[in-house]
């Protein structure tokens, strides 16, 4: 079995509605696709979205990655992920968006190649079942309240509140009343997205002491440890870390550093499934509460990448944030089913998804490719 090529569709994909947050408000998703077909026929995709902020890759860098990574892949065997993964880490440092997109088409040949899902190639399955984190993200106190009360209607029981988008008491205000919706039988986090100053961040966890908060994360800029020391060490809110951790040694160097008790996973930051899966691990041996998230607005192809780590991971109680639901349009034509806040575990071989090429054709925008020496 052999890798014959390897395509990336950069795609523009409508959100339902826009979520605001600190830095940042998504309107539209846009992602990188990528398929691998094999020379026999069999194909996989994976997928990764811009994130300038998180990752520093745009539509265009991944785009051109993918394309300058390509000729140390053709021709290998697509089940030897190691080796594929080692073959770019010597071609091309850093772009982890990239990588991940395409170790997460690799995993999904594999893994139909062998007639198994994704999660069977990455461990053992611990849970079928498991909780959602709906995102709360309108920065609107009314139709934030409503969105909370929908949501727990629904059988949602884990939420994130985005705040850092407005001054600190007015986040802390708006957060006191989201938890008084929610109720204190539920998970409830909050999430900077590194908008609150190191003061700032000590005024808000200080004025929703007492809430029902259950952790609080990226308060501040992902390089400031000791803010994020300094904020852990003044509450009994758990703090997280998100846009701070892209290997295994942030993990550890924010646990060593009493930083932060939980992080927030996703494949684009760590190169993909199996970095994801070897962070949950890491995580579960340090004692570190644990995340698992797609970047806003990704399609049903890198949430079932996700859906398949949260399956194999030892711990899973800071829930799992899927974001397709946000889109307005997926690229499957069926996407993840959810219910009540849960989702459950993909068992059809490889990711579990098959993607609709006239939905990528309908959302794909040019990319102008540049050549790299």
């Amino acid at each position: 079995m052999q890798i014959k090529s390897i395509e990336p569709f950069a795609v523009s994909l409508p959100m339902k509605k826009p979520v605001i947050m600190a830095g940042e408000e998504v309107r539209r998703a846009d992602n990188v696709l990528v398929r691998i077909v094999a020379a026999d026929g069999a194909e996989g995709w994976g997928e990764a979205a811009s994130a300038p902020v998180m990752t520093g890759e745009t539509l265009e860098s991944i785009v051109t990655a993918v394309h300058y990574l390509t000729p140390v892949l053709r021709g290998r065997d697509p089940r030897d992920i190691d080796g594929a993964l080692a073959a770019m880490d010597g071609r091309m440092y850093g772009n982890h968006g990239a990588k991940a997109a395409i170790e997460i088409a690799l995993h999904d040949l594999a893994g139909h190649a062998a007639a198994t899902p994704v999660h069977a190639l990455l461990g053992q399955k611990v849970r079928q079942r498991m909780p959602l984190l709906g995102v709360i993200g309108g920065g609107d106190l009314g139709g934030d309240l409503v969105d909370a009360g929908k949501k727990k209607t629904e059988g949602f029981t884990a939420f994130k509140i985005k705040v850092g988008i407005d001054t600190p008491d007015k986040d802390a205000a708006r957060t006191r009343a989201i938890c008084d919706v929610l109720g204190r039988d539920a998970l409830i986090s909050a999430d900077a997205n590194q908008g609150f100053s190191r003061a700032g961040a000590l005024d808000y966890v200080h004025a929703v002491d007492g809430s029902g908060l259950g952790f609080f994360e990226q308060p501040v800029m992902a390089d400031d440890l000791d803010a994020m020391a300094e904020i852990a060490a003044a509450t009994s809110i758990a703090i997280g870390a998100d846009e701070g951790i892209h290997s295994l040694a942030d993990i550890r160097r924010h646990h060593d550093r009493k930083a932060a008790r939980g992080v927030s996973l996703k494949a684009i930051k760590l190169g993909g499934v199996r970095a994801l899966t070897e962070a949950g691990r890491l995580c579960g041996a340090l004692g570190m509460h644990v995340n698992i998230s797609c970047k806003t607005g990704e399609s049903s192809v890198a949430c079932a990448a996700a859906l398949h780590a949260a399956a194999v991971i030892p711990n899973l109680d800071w829930a799992l944030t899927l974001t397709h639901t946000a889109l307005g349009e997926d690229i499957t034509a069926a996407p993840i089913a959810t219910a009540r806040g849960h989702v459950e575990a993909l068992d059809a071989p490889g990711l579990g998804v098959s993607v609709d090429l006239d939905r990528v054709q309908r959302h794909r925008v040019a990319i102008a490719v540049r050549a790299i020496a």
